[in-house]
Protein backbone atom coordinates (compact mmCIF):
# COMPACT_ATOMS: atom_id res chain seq x y z
CA UNK A 1 0.00 0.00 0.00
CA UNK A 2 1.52 3.33 -1.08
CA UNK A 3 -0.52 5.31 1.49
CA UNK A 4 1.95 4.50 4.27
CA UNK A 5 3.06 6.44 7.35
CA UNK A 6 5.45 8.60 5.34
CA UNK A 7 2.71 9.49 2.87
CA UNK A 8 0.38 10.24 5.79
CA UNK A 9 2.98 12.63 7.20
CA UNK A 10 3.16 14.54 3.92
CA UNK A 11 -0.62 14.64 3.65
CA UNK A 12 -0.99 16.01 7.20
CA UNK A 13 1.61 18.67 6.41
CA UNK A 14 -0.33 19.68 3.30
CA UNK A 15 -3.57 19.98 5.31
CA UNK A 16 -2.19 22.49 7.81
CA UNK A 17 -3.76 25.30 5.77
CA UNK A 18 -7.14 24.05 7.03
CA UNK A 19 -6.24 24.84 10.64
CA UNK A 20 -8.54 27.61 11.96
CA UNK A 21 -11.00 26.79 9.16
CA UNK A 22 -14.70 26.50 9.97
CA UNK A 23 -16.59 23.26 9.37
CA UNK A 24 -19.46 24.41 7.21
CA UNK A 25 -21.14 21.13 6.32
CA UNK A 26 -20.77 17.36 6.93
CA UNK A 27 -22.06 14.66 4.58
CA UNK A 28 -21.75 10.89 4.31
CA UNK A 29 -22.10 10.18 0.56
CA UNK A 30 -20.97 6.57 0.89
CA UNK A 31 -21.22 4.04 3.66
CA UNK A 32 -17.55 4.36 4.60
CA UNK A 33 -16.80 7.96 3.64
CA UNK A 34 -17.29 11.28 5.45
CA UNK A 35 -16.94 14.61 3.65
CA UNK A 36 -16.38 17.72 5.78
CA UNK A 37 -16.71 21.02 3.92
CA UNK A 38 -14.20 23.37 5.57
CA UNK A 39 -14.44 27.10 4.92
CA UNK A 40 -10.97 28.66 4.93
CA UNK A 41 -9.63 31.79 3.23
CA UNK A 42 -13.03 32.47 1.65
CA UNK A 43 -12.97 29.13 -0.11
CA UNK A 44 -14.66 25.76 0.55
CA UNK A 45 -12.44 22.68 0.84
CA UNK A 46 -13.85 19.14 0.85
CA UNK A 47 -11.95 17.13 3.45
CA UNK A 48 -12.48 13.43 2.77
CA UNK A 49 -12.08 10.80 5.48
CA UNK A 50 -12.47 7.26 4.16
CA UNK A 51 -12.28 3.92 5.98
CA UNK A 52 -12.94 1.81 2.88
CA UNK A 53 -11.12 -1.57 3.24
CA UNK A 54 -9.07 -0.87 0.09
CA UNK A 55 -9.32 2.91 -0.33
CA UNK A 56 -8.93 4.22 3.26
CA UNK A 57 -7.31 7.67 3.23
CA UNK A 58 -7.39 11.35 4.22
CA UNK A 59 -7.30 14.07 1.58
CA UNK A 60 -8.91 17.14 0.10
CA UNK A 61 -11.00 16.14 -2.88
CA UNK A 62 -12.45 18.03 -5.83
CA UNK A 63 -14.75 15.17 -6.77
CA UNK A 64 -18.48 15.83 -6.52
CA UNK A 65 -20.42 13.28 -4.50
CA UNK A 66 -24.15 12.61 -4.42
CA UNK A 67 -25.44 12.77 -0.87
CA UNK A 68 -28.34 10.64 0.41
CA UNK A 69 -31.61 12.42 1.15
CA UNK A 70 -31.69 10.94 4.65
CA UNK A 71 -28.22 11.14 6.24
CA UNK A 72 -27.04 8.04 8.15
CA UNK A 73 -26.94 8.15 11.93
CA UNK A 74 -23.14 8.41 12.01
CA UNK A 75 -23.28 11.59 9.90
CA UNK A 76 -25.95 13.05 12.18
CA UNK A 77 -23.71 12.54 15.21
CA UNK A 78 -20.84 14.27 13.44
CA UNK A 79 -23.11 17.15 12.45
CA UNK A 80 -24.40 17.58 15.98
CA UNK A 81 -20.93 17.83 17.52
CA UNK A 82 -18.84 19.35 14.74
CA UNK A 83 -20.81 21.56 12.34
CA UNK A 84 -19.97 25.21 12.93
CA UNK A 85 -16.80 24.27 14.79
CA UNK A 86 -13.25 25.39 14.02
CA UNK A 87 -10.29 23.11 13.34
CA UNK A 88 -7.60 23.72 15.95
CA UNK A 89 -5.07 21.09 15.00
CA UNK A 90 -4.38 18.29 12.49
CA UNK A 91 -1.65 15.93 13.62
CA UNK A 92 -0.20 12.53 12.88
CA UNK A 93 0.39 10.12 15.77
CA UNK A 94 4.07 9.19 15.58
CA UNK A 95 4.77 8.04 12.04
CA UNK A 96 1.74 5.76 11.98
CA UNK A 97 -1.30 5.96 9.74
CA UNK A 98 -3.33 7.54 12.52
CA UNK A 99 -4.49 11.13 12.27
CA UNK A 100 -6.23 13.22 14.91
CA UNK A 101 -8.18 16.41 14.16
CA UNK A 102 -9.01 18.69 17.12
CA UNK A 103 -12.15 20.78 16.76
CA UNK A 104 -13.57 23.54 18.98
CA UNK A 105 -17.30 24.14 18.73
CA UNK A 106 -20.28 25.15 20.84
CA UNK A 107 -23.14 23.08 22.17
CA UNK A 108 -26.88 23.92 22.15
CA UNK A 109 -26.62 26.41 25.02
CA UNK A 110 -23.49 28.11 23.68
CA UNK A 111 -20.86 26.49 25.89
CA UNK A 112 -17.50 25.71 24.30
CA UNK A 113 -16.73 22.05 23.74
CA UNK A 114 -13.70 20.26 22.36
CA UNK A 115 -13.92 17.22 20.15
CA UNK A 116 -11.32 15.09 18.38
CA UNK A 117 -11.77 13.04 15.23
CA UNK A 118 -9.47 10.00 15.16
CA UNK A 119 -8.90 8.40 11.74
CA UNK A 120 -7.21 5.00 11.85
CA UNK A 121 -6.03 3.93 8.40
CA UNK A 122 -5.52 0.19 8.81
CA UNK A 123 -6.93 -1.49 5.69
CA UNK A 124 -9.97 -3.63 6.54
CA UNK A 125 -9.57 -2.63 10.21
CA UNK A 126 -9.79 1.11 9.46
CA UNK A 127 -12.03 3.13 11.76
CA UNK A 128 -13.31 6.66 12.33
CA UNK A 129 -13.91 7.64 15.95
CA UNK A 130 -15.19 10.81 17.64
CA UNK A 131 -14.04 11.48 21.23
CA UNK A 132 -14.57 14.30 23.74
CA UNK A 133 -11.99 16.34 25.61
CA UNK A 134 -11.53 13.47 28.10
CA UNK A 135 -10.87 10.97 25.28
CA UNK A 136 -14.18 9.25 25.92
CA UNK A 137 -15.79 7.81 22.80
CA UNK A 138 -18.88 9.64 21.57
CA UNK A 139 -19.30 7.44 18.49
CA UNK A 140 -17.25 5.09 16.36
CA UNK A 141 -18.01 3.99 12.84
CA UNK A 142 -17.12 0.39 13.69
CA UNK A 143 -18.10 -0.77 17.14
CA UNK A 144 -15.74 -3.25 18.81
CA UNK A 145 -17.14 -5.05 21.82
CA UNK A 146 -15.16 -7.10 24.34
CA UNK A 147 -16.67 -10.19 22.75
CA UNK A 148 -15.41 -9.32 19.28
CA UNK A 149 -12.03 -7.75 20.15
CA UNK A 150 -9.78 -8.76 23.01
CA UNK A 151 -7.42 -5.79 22.73
CA UNK A 152 -9.76 -2.81 23.04
CA UNK A 153 -13.39 -1.70 23.10
CA UNK A 154 -14.76 0.91 20.73
CA UNK A 155 -18.23 1.78 22.05
CA UNK A 156 -19.87 5.06 23.10
CA UNK A 157 -18.97 5.88 26.70
CA UNK A 158 -15.73 3.90 26.79
CA UNK A 159 -12.35 5.60 27.01
CA UNK A 160 -10.48 5.57 23.71
CA UNK A 161 -7.60 3.12 23.48
CA UNK A 162 -5.15 3.19 20.60
CA UNK A 163 -4.69 0.06 18.49
CA UNK A 164 -2.15 -2.41 19.90
CA UNK A 165 1.40 -1.09 19.58
CA UNK A 166 3.83 -2.96 17.39
CA UNK A 167 6.77 -1.37 19.20
CA UNK A 168 8.27 -0.05 16.01
CA UNK A 169 10.70 2.88 15.81
CA UNK A 170 9.96 6.27 14.26
CA UNK A 171 12.36 6.43 11.27
CA UNK A 172 12.61 10.23 11.58
CA UNK A 173 14.12 9.81 15.05
CA UNK A 174 16.72 7.21 13.98
CA UNK A 175 19.79 7.82 11.84
CA UNK A 176 21.13 5.33 9.33
CA UNK A 177 24.01 4.44 11.61
CA UNK A 178 21.63 3.81 14.51
CA UNK A 179 19.42 1.68 12.26
CA UNK A 180 22.23 -0.87 12.01
CA UNK A 181 21.41 -2.03 15.55
CA UNK A 182 18.12 -3.45 14.34
CA UNK A 183 19.38 -5.26 11.22
CA UNK A 184 20.82 -8.78 11.16
CA UNK A 185 22.81 -9.07 7.93
CA UNK A 186 23.19 -12.82 8.39
CA UNK A 187 19.40 -13.26 8.33
CA UNK A 188 19.06 -11.63 4.89
CA UNK A 189 15.86 -10.02 3.57
CA UNK A 190 17.00 -6.54 4.63
CA UNK A 191 13.88 -4.97 3.12
CA UNK A 192 11.59 -7.07 5.31
CA UNK A 193 13.69 -6.37 8.42
CA UNK A 194 13.35 -2.63 7.81
CA UNK A 195 9.61 -3.07 7.35
CA UNK A 196 9.29 -4.92 10.66
CA UNK A 197 11.48 -2.47 12.58
CA UNK A 198 10.31 1.01 11.56
CA UNK A 199 6.91 2.62 11.97
CA UNK A 200 5.10 3.80 8.85
CA UNK A 201 7.33 2.02 6.36
CA UNK A 202 5.73 0.23 3.42
CA UNK A 203 7.38 -2.37 1.13
CA UNK A 204 7.61 0.41 -1.45
CA UNK A 205 9.98 2.55 0.64
CA UNK A 206 12.00 -0.34 2.10
CA UNK A 207 12.59 -1.73 -1.40
CA UNK A 208 13.71 1.74 -2.43
CA UNK A 209 16.28 1.90 0.37
CA UNK A 210 17.67 -1.52 -0.53
CA UNK A 211 17.76 -0.71 -4.25
CA UNK A 212 19.84 2.45 -3.73
CA UNK A 213 23.00 0.37 -3.38
CA UNK A 214 24.13 -2.73 -5.23
CA UNK A 215 24.83 -4.58 -1.98
CA UNK A 216 23.59 -3.98 1.55
CA UNK A 217 26.49 -3.85 4.01
CA UNK A 218 27.19 -2.06 7.27
CA UNK A 219 28.62 0.78 5.19
CA UNK A 220 26.03 1.03 2.40
CA UNK A 221 22.82 0.56 4.42
CA UNK A 222 23.25 3.73 6.55
CA UNK A 223 24.09 5.70 3.41
CA UNK A 224 21.00 4.47 1.53
CA UNK A 225 18.77 4.92 4.59
CA UNK A 226 19.86 8.53 5.24
CA UNK A 227 19.67 9.33 1.53
CA UNK A 228 16.06 8.17 1.16
CA UNK A 229 14.90 9.65 4.48
CA UNK A 230 16.43 13.02 3.51
CA UNK A 231 14.47 12.98 0.25
CA UNK A 232 11.22 12.33 2.15
CA UNK A 233 11.62 15.72 3.86
CA UNK A 234 11.73 17.65 0.58
CA UNK A 235 8.78 19.30 -1.17
CA UNK A 236 6.46 16.54 -2.44
CA UNK A 237 6.59 15.51 -6.09
CA UNK A 238 3.44 13.35 -6.44
CA UNK A 239 3.99 10.58 -8.99
CA UNK A 240 2.06 7.63 -10.35
CA UNK A 241 3.64 4.59 -11.97
CA UNK A 242 2.16 1.60 -13.76
CA UNK A 243 4.11 -1.34 -15.06
CA UNK A 244 2.13 -2.37 -18.14
CA UNK A 245 3.80 -5.77 -18.31
CA UNK A 246 2.81 -6.84 -14.80
CA UNK A 247 -0.16 -4.51 -14.32
CA UNK A 248 1.26 -3.36 -10.96
CA UNK A 249 0.40 0.19 -9.95
CA UNK A 250 2.10 2.44 -7.38
CA UNK A 251 1.88 6.07 -6.33
CA UNK A 252 4.01 8.09 -3.92
CA UNK A 253 4.82 11.63 -2.83
CA UNK A 254 8.33 11.56 -4.30
CA UNK A 255 10.19 10.09 -7.23
CA UNK A 256 11.63 6.64 -6.60
CA UNK A 257 14.48 5.01 -8.48
CA UNK A 258 12.47 1.82 -8.84
CA UNK A 259 10.00 3.76 -11.02
CA UNK A 260 12.04 3.60 -14.17
CA UNK A 261 9.30 4.06 -16.78
CA UNK A 262 5.68 5.16 -17.32
CA UNK A 263 5.78 7.79 -14.55
CA UNK A 264 3.09 10.49 -14.44
CA UNK A 265 3.60 13.57 -12.22
CA UNK A 266 0.76 15.50 -10.58
CA UNK A 267 0.49 18.99 -9.17
CA UNK A 268 -0.56 17.95 -5.67
CA UNK A 269 -1.06 14.92 -3.45
CA UNK A 270 -4.82 15.54 -3.54
CA UNK A 271 -4.93 15.60 -7.33
CA UNK A 272 -2.93 12.36 -7.44
CA UNK A 273 -5.28 10.60 -5.00
CA UNK A 274 -8.40 11.88 -6.77
CA UNK A 275 -7.15 10.44 -10.05
CA UNK A 276 -5.99 7.17 -8.57
CA UNK A 277 -8.90 6.35 -6.29
CA UNK A 278 -11.53 7.59 -8.72
CA UNK A 279 -10.21 5.09 -11.26
CA UNK A 280 -9.92 2.36 -8.61
CA UNK A 281 -13.45 3.08 -7.46
CA UNK A 282 -14.68 2.96 -11.04
CA UNK A 283 -13.05 -0.41 -11.59
CA UNK A 284 -14.51 -1.67 -8.32
CA UNK A 285 -18.01 -0.57 -9.36
CA UNK A 286 -17.54 -2.12 -12.80
CA UNK A 287 -16.31 -5.36 -11.22
CA UNK A 288 -19.31 -5.54 -8.91
CA UNK A 289 -21.90 -4.75 -11.57
CA UNK A 290 -20.33 -6.66 -14.44
CA UNK A 291 -19.03 -9.71 -12.58
CA UNK A 292 -21.98 -11.88 -13.62
CA UNK A 293 -21.76 -10.51 -17.17
CA UNK A 294 -18.07 -11.42 -17.47
CA UNK A 295 -18.80 -14.91 -16.14
CA UNK A 296 -21.73 -15.34 -18.56
CA UNK A 297 -19.64 -14.30 -21.59
CA UNK A 298 -16.80 -16.64 -20.60
CA UNK A 299 -19.25 -19.53 -20.14
CA UNK A 300 -20.87 -18.86 -23.51
CA UNK A 301 -17.49 -18.66 -25.19
CA UNK A 302 -16.45 -22.00 -23.69
CA UNK A 303 -19.81 -23.51 -24.65
CA UNK A 304 -19.48 -22.40 -28.27
CA UNK A 305 -15.90 -23.69 -28.48
CA UNK A 306 -16.97 -27.11 -27.16
CA UNK A 307 -19.87 -27.14 -29.60
CA UNK A 308 -17.54 -26.35 -32.51
CA UNK A 309 -15.28 -29.26 -31.60
CA UNK A 310 -18.21 -31.69 -31.60
CA UNK A 311 -19.60 -30.30 -34.86
CA UNK A 312 -16.25 -30.71 -36.59
CA UNK A 313 -16.04 -34.34 -35.43
CA UNK A 314 -19.53 -35.01 -36.79
CA UNK A 315 -18.67 -33.22 -40.02
CA UNK A 316 -15.64 -35.45 -40.50
CA UNK A 317 -17.77 -38.56 -40.00
CA UNK A 318 -20.32 -37.25 -42.52
CA UNK A 319 -17.62 -37.30 -45.20
CA UNK A 320 -18.19 -41.07 -45.34
CA UNK A 321 -21.18 -40.36 -47.61
CA UNK A 322 -19.16 -41.06 -50.76
CA UNK A 323 -18.43 -44.60 -49.49
CA UNK A 324 -22.16 -45.15 -48.91
CA UNK A 325 -22.94 -44.06 -52.49
CA UNK A 326 -20.19 -46.34 -53.86
CA UNK A 327 -21.59 -49.31 -51.94
CA UNK A 328 -25.04 -48.65 -53.39
CA UNK A 329 -23.66 -48.46 -56.94
CA UNK A 330 -21.56 -51.61 -56.60
CA UNK A 331 -24.48 -53.62 -55.15
CA UNK A 332 -26.66 -52.48 -58.06
CA UNK A 333 -23.95 -53.40 -60.57
CA UNK A 334 -23.47 -56.85 -59.02
CA UNK A 335 -27.06 -57.55 -58.01
CA UNK A 336 -27.16 -60.71 -60.19
CA UNK A 337 -24.42 -62.24 -58.00
CA UNK A 338 -26.09 -61.50 -54.68
CA UNK A 339 -28.61 -63.70 -52.96
CA UNK A 340 -30.84 -62.86 -50.04
CA UNK A 341 -29.11 -64.27 -46.97
CA UNK A 342 -25.61 -63.19 -47.99
CA UNK A 343 -23.86 -61.25 -45.20
CA UNK A 344 -21.40 -59.53 -47.55
CA UNK A 345 -20.26 -59.29 -51.13
CA UNK A 346 -16.86 -58.63 -52.67
CA UNK A 347 -17.01 -56.41 -55.74
CA UNK A 348 -14.54 -54.66 -58.00
CA UNK A 349 -14.38 -50.88 -57.46
CA UNK A 350 -14.33 -49.74 -61.08
CA UNK A 351 -13.05 -46.28 -59.99
CA UNK A 352 -9.83 -47.60 -58.45
CA UNK A 353 -9.55 -51.18 -59.74
CA UNK A 354 -9.44 -52.52 -56.18
CA UNK A 355 -11.77 -55.08 -54.66
CA UNK A 356 -14.19 -53.85 -51.95
CA UNK A 357 -15.95 -55.93 -49.31
CA UNK A 358 -19.48 -54.59 -48.76
CA UNK A 359 -21.49 -55.56 -45.62
CA UNK A 360 -25.08 -56.74 -46.33
CA UNK A 361 -28.18 -57.27 -44.26
CA UNK A 362 -28.96 -60.97 -44.84
CA UNK A 363 -32.66 -60.48 -44.02
CA UNK A 364 -33.05 -57.96 -46.82
CA UNK A 365 -33.03 -58.42 -50.58
CA UNK A 366 -30.11 -57.11 -52.69
CA UNK A 367 -32.17 -54.19 -54.01
CA UNK A 368 -33.22 -53.17 -50.48
CA UNK A 369 -29.56 -53.28 -49.41
CA UNK A 370 -28.67 -51.00 -52.33
CA UNK A 371 -31.50 -48.61 -51.42
CA UNK A 372 -30.25 -48.54 -47.82
CA UNK A 373 -26.81 -47.30 -48.90
CA UNK A 374 -28.35 -44.70 -51.22
CA UNK A 375 -30.49 -43.43 -48.34
CA UNK A 376 -27.44 -43.32 -46.10
CA UNK A 377 -25.66 -41.26 -48.76
CA UNK A 378 -28.54 -38.76 -49.05
CA UNK A 379 -28.88 -38.53 -45.25
CA UNK A 380 -25.17 -37.83 -44.77
CA UNK A 381 -25.17 -35.35 -47.65
CA UNK A 382 -28.00 -33.39 -46.03
CA UNK A 383 -26.32 -33.65 -42.62
CA UNK A 384 -23.00 -32.47 -44.02
CA UNK A 385 -24.70 -29.39 -45.49
CA UNK A 386 -26.45 -28.63 -42.18
CA UNK A 387 -23.27 -29.24 -40.18
CA UNK A 388 -21.37 -26.86 -42.44
CA UNK A 389 -24.02 -24.23 -41.74
CA UNK A 390 -23.90 -24.86 -37.98
CA UNK A 391 -20.10 -24.70 -37.96
CA UNK A 392 -20.20 -21.30 -39.63
CA UNK A 393 -22.79 -20.03 -37.14
CA UNK A 394 -20.77 -21.37 -34.22
CA UNK A 395 -17.60 -19.73 -35.51
CA UNK A 396 -19.50 -16.46 -35.80
CA UNK A 397 -20.71 -16.85 -32.20
CA UNK A 398 -17.15 -17.55 -31.02
CA UNK A 399 -15.92 -14.41 -32.80
CA UNK A 400 -18.84 -12.48 -31.33
CA UNK A 401 -18.23 -13.56 -27.72
CA UNK A 402 -14.46 -13.12 -28.13
CA UNK A 403 -15.20 -9.55 -29.19
CA UNK A 404 -17.51 -9.01 -26.20
CA UNK A 405 -14.86 -10.47 -23.90
CA UNK A 406 -12.32 -8.01 -25.26
CA UNK A 407 -14.76 -5.12 -24.78
CA UNK A 408 -15.28 -6.05 -21.14
CA UNK A 409 -11.59 -5.32 -20.50
CA UNK A 410 -12.23 -1.61 -21.21
CA UNK A 411 -15.81 -1.33 -20.00
CA UNK A 412 -17.22 1.52 -17.89
CA UNK A 413 -20.29 1.47 -15.67
CA UNK A 414 -22.20 3.32 -18.40
CA UNK A 415 -21.42 0.58 -20.95
CA UNK A 416 -22.62 -2.40 -18.91
CA UNK A 417 -26.33 -2.00 -19.66
CA UNK A 418 -25.62 -1.51 -23.38
CA UNK A 419 -23.87 -4.88 -23.55
CA UNK A 420 -26.59 -6.59 -21.50
CA UNK A 421 -29.29 -5.21 -23.83
CA UNK A 422 -27.29 -6.26 -26.88
CA UNK A 423 -26.94 -9.85 -25.62
CA UNK A 424 -30.66 -9.91 -24.89
CA UNK A 425 -31.48 -8.61 -28.39
CA UNK A 426 -29.32 -11.40 -29.84
CA UNK A 427 -31.24 -13.99 -27.81
CA UNK A 428 -28.35 -15.01 -25.56
CA UNK A 429 -29.79 -13.49 -22.38
CA UNK A 430 -33.27 -12.82 -21.07
CA UNK A 431 -34.54 -9.29 -21.58
CA UNK A 432 -34.34 -7.33 -18.37
CA UNK A 433 -37.65 -6.46 -16.76
CA UNK A 434 -38.80 -2.90 -16.08
CA UNK A 435 -36.17 -1.36 -18.32
CA UNK A 436 -36.92 1.32 -20.87
CA UNK A 437 -34.47 1.90 -23.66
CA UNK A 438 -33.68 5.55 -24.10
CA UNK A 439 -34.54 6.70 -27.58
CA UNK A 440 -31.95 8.83 -29.30
CA UNK A 441 -29.59 8.36 -26.35
CA UNK A 442 -26.32 10.14 -27.02
CA UNK A 443 -23.45 7.80 -27.82
CA UNK A 444 -20.14 8.97 -26.41
CA UNK A 445 -17.03 7.68 -28.15
CA UNK A 446 -13.54 7.39 -26.70
CA UNK A 447 -11.79 10.46 -28.10
CA UNK A 448 -8.09 11.11 -28.76
CA UNK A 449 -6.11 13.90 -30.35
CA UNK A 450 -3.16 12.94 -32.52
CA UNK A 451 0.20 14.70 -32.41
CA UNK A 452 -0.87 16.59 -35.56
CA UNK A 453 -4.16 17.70 -33.99
CA UNK A 454 -6.46 15.23 -35.77
CA UNK A 455 -9.38 13.69 -33.89
CA UNK A 456 -9.28 9.90 -33.49
CA UNK A 457 -12.43 8.12 -32.30
CA UNK A 458 -12.60 4.65 -30.73
CA UNK A 459 -15.69 2.48 -30.25
CA UNK A 460 -15.56 0.46 -27.04
CA UNK A 461 -18.59 -1.76 -27.60
CA UNK A 462 -20.55 -3.01 -30.59
CA UNK A 463 -23.15 -0.27 -30.32
CA UNK A 464 -20.41 2.35 -30.46
CA UNK A 465 -18.56 0.48 -33.23
CA UNK A 466 -21.67 0.37 -35.44
CA UNK A 467 -22.42 4.03 -34.79
CA UNK A 468 -18.85 5.13 -35.46
CA UNK A 469 -18.37 3.13 -38.66
CA UNK A 470 -21.84 3.35 -40.20
CA UNK A 471 -23.09 6.78 -39.10
CA UNK A 472 -20.47 9.05 -37.56
CA UNK A 473 -17.60 8.57 -40.02
CA UNK A 474 -17.61 9.81 -43.63
CA UNK A 475 -16.81 7.64 -46.65
CA UNK A 476 -13.36 9.19 -47.05
CA UNK A 477 -12.27 8.79 -43.42
CA UNK A 478 -9.64 6.16 -42.53
CA UNK A 479 -10.86 3.12 -40.59
CA UNK A 480 -8.65 0.79 -38.49
CA UNK A 481 -9.06 -2.69 -37.00
CA UNK A 482 -6.69 -5.39 -35.83
CA UNK A 483 -6.12 -8.12 -38.42
CA UNK A 484 -7.98 -11.34 -37.48
CA UNK A 485 -8.05 -10.25 -33.81
CA UNK A 486 -11.15 -9.07 -31.86
CA UNK A 487 -10.91 -5.35 -31.25
CA UNK A 488 -12.44 -1.90 -31.46
CA UNK A 489 -13.20 0.15 -34.54
CA UNK A 490 -10.96 3.21 -34.81
CA UNK A 491 -11.49 6.13 -37.21
CA UNK A 492 -9.44 9.24 -38.03
CA UNK A 493 -11.72 12.18 -38.80
CA UNK A 494 -9.50 13.42 -41.59
CA UNK A 495 -9.44 12.56 -45.29
CA UNK A 496 -5.65 12.90 -45.56
CA UNK A 497 -3.98 12.17 -42.22
CA UNK A 498 -0.22 12.23 -41.83
CA UNK A 499 1.84 9.07 -41.45
CA UNK A 500 2.34 9.89 -37.77
CA UNK A 501 -1.42 10.14 -37.18
CA UNK A 502 -1.94 6.82 -38.98
CA UNK A 503 0.65 5.20 -36.72
CA UNK A 504 -1.02 6.61 -33.62
CA UNK A 505 -4.47 5.42 -34.75
CA UNK A 506 -3.05 1.95 -35.47
CA UNK A 507 -1.51 1.98 -32.00
CA UNK A 508 -4.95 2.68 -30.50
CA UNK A 509 -6.54 -0.09 -32.58
CA UNK A 510 -3.87 -2.50 -31.37
CA UNK A 511 -4.27 -1.43 -27.77
CA UNK A 512 -8.08 -1.73 -27.73
CA UNK A 513 -7.91 -5.31 -28.94
CA UNK A 514 -7.47 -8.81 -27.61
CA UNK A 515 -3.73 -8.43 -28.21
CA UNK A 516 -3.54 -5.10 -26.37
CA UNK A 517 -0.59 -6.08 -24.19
CA UNK A 518 1.47 -7.46 -27.07
CA UNK A 519 3.94 -5.85 -29.43
CA UNK A 520 3.96 -5.69 -33.23
CA UNK A 521 0.19 -6.10 -33.51
CA UNK A 522 -1.04 -6.36 -37.14
CA UNK A 523 -3.57 -3.61 -37.89
CA UNK A 524 -5.53 -3.25 -41.15
CA UNK A 525 -6.66 0.18 -42.34
CA UNK A 526 -8.74 1.35 -45.27
CA UNK A 527 -11.26 4.04 -46.19
CA UNK A 528 -14.75 3.80 -44.72
CA UNK A 529 -16.15 3.35 -48.26
CA UNK A 530 -14.45 -0.08 -48.31
CA UNK A 531 -16.06 -1.21 -45.04
CA UNK A 532 -19.39 -3.04 -45.34
CA UNK A 533 -21.84 -4.53 -42.87
CA UNK A 534 -23.42 -7.73 -44.28
CA UNK A 535 -27.17 -8.04 -44.08
CA UNK A 536 -28.20 -9.81 -40.88
CA UNK A 537 -24.69 -9.67 -39.41
CA UNK A 538 -24.23 -9.45 -35.65
CA UNK A 539 -23.57 -6.04 -34.05
CA UNK A 540 -20.06 -4.77 -34.65
CA UNK A 541 -19.33 -7.23 -37.49
CA UNK A 542 -18.12 -5.83 -40.82
CA UNK A 543 -16.19 -6.91 -43.88
CA UNK A 544 -13.65 -4.75 -45.69
CA UNK A 545 -11.30 -4.74 -48.67
CA UNK A 546 -8.53 -2.68 -50.30
CA UNK A 547 -6.80 -2.57 -46.94
CA UNK A 548 -3.20 -1.99 -46.00
CA UNK A 549 -1.52 -3.56 -42.97
CA UNK A 550 1.01 -2.13 -40.56
CA UNK A 551 2.37 -3.38 -37.24
CA UNK A 552 1.86 -1.32 -34.09
CA UNK A 553 3.18 -1.53 -30.54
CA UNK A 554 1.17 0.51 -28.00
CA UNK A 555 3.10 3.47 -26.57
CA UNK A 556 1.30 4.08 -23.28
CA UNK A 557 2.84 7.50 -22.61
CA UNK A 558 1.77 8.81 -26.01
CA UNK A 559 -1.72 7.35 -25.61
CA UNK A 560 -2.09 9.06 -22.24
CA UNK A 561 -0.98 12.38 -23.71
CA UNK A 562 -3.43 12.08 -26.62
CA UNK A 563 -6.40 11.10 -24.44
CA UNK A 564 -9.19 13.72 -24.46
CA UNK A 565 -12.14 11.40 -23.94
CA UNK A 566 -15.55 12.69 -22.94
CA UNK A 567 -15.67 10.01 -20.28
CA UNK A 568 -14.60 10.90 -16.74
CA UNK A 569 -11.82 8.42 -16.70
CA UNK A 570 -8.32 7.79 -15.53
CA UNK A 571 -5.59 8.44 -18.14
CA UNK A 572 -3.22 5.72 -17.03
CA UNK A 573 -5.47 2.74 -16.45
CA UNK A 574 -4.87 0.93 -19.71
CA UNK A 575 -5.62 4.32 -21.28
CA UNK A 576 -8.92 4.66 -19.57
CA UNK A 577 -8.39 2.07 -16.96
Amino acid sequence: MAYDGLFTKKMVESLQNLVSGRIHKINQPENDTIIMVVRQNRKNHQLLLSIHPSFSRLQITDKKYDNPFNPPMFARVFRKHLEGGFIENIRQVGNDRRVEIDIKSKDEIGDTMHRTIILEIMGKHSNLILVDENRKIIEGFKHLTPNTNQYRTVMPGFEYEAPPSQNKLNPYEISGQEALKYIDFNAGKISKQLLNSFEGFSPLITNEIVSRRQFMTQDTLPEAYDEVMAETTLTPTPVFHKNHETGKEDFYFMKLNQFYDDVVEYDSLNDLLDRYYDARGERERVKQRANDLVRFVQQQLQKQQNKLSKLIDEYESAKDKETQQLYGELITANIYRIKQGDESVTALNYYTGEEVNIPLNPTKSPSVNAQYYYKQYNRLKTREHELDHQIQLTKENIDYFSNIEQQLEHITVDDIDDIRDELADQGFMKQRKNTKKKKNAQIQLQTYRSSDGDTILVGKNNKQNDYLTNKKAQKSHIWFHTKDIPGSHVVILNDSPSDETIKEAAMLAGYFSKAGNSGQIPVDYTEIRNVHKPSGAKPGFVTYDNQKTLYATPDYDKIQQNHVSLYKSNPWDRLRH
